[in-house]
């Protein structure tokens, strides 16, 4: 299972509406509103990382409103629970 995260940018007048779009698509887990200078963050998990283009270029990106997209490949999880049952930092 491959994670990404998608940093996204809209137009100001429709952030819940695009908000509400992202969170229907197959794949997206969860949508963020965020402060700063992105508007919503939207973690994706897929099968593999060619799967990624597929979410975010023909589902996110064609929805009305989006002004830019950033994606970011997760390659390590750091959970409090993974980090008690000994889960390896490789140190």
């Amino acid at each position: 299972m491959v994670t990404a995260l998608c940093f996204i940018t809209v137009d100001p007048n429709k952030i819940n509406e695009v908000g509400s779009e992202i969170a229907r698509l197959p794949n997206v887990r969860v949508v963020y509103s965020v402060t700063g200078q992105l508007d919503i963050v939207a973690i994706l998990e897929v099968a593999d990382i060619d799967a990624v283009p597929g979410v975010v270029t023909d589902g996110i990106g064609v929805i009305p409103g989006i002004v830019t997209t950033e994606t970011h490949i997760a390659f390590r999880t750091y959970r409090p629970e993974d980090l008690g049952a000994g889960f390896s930092l490789g140190y």
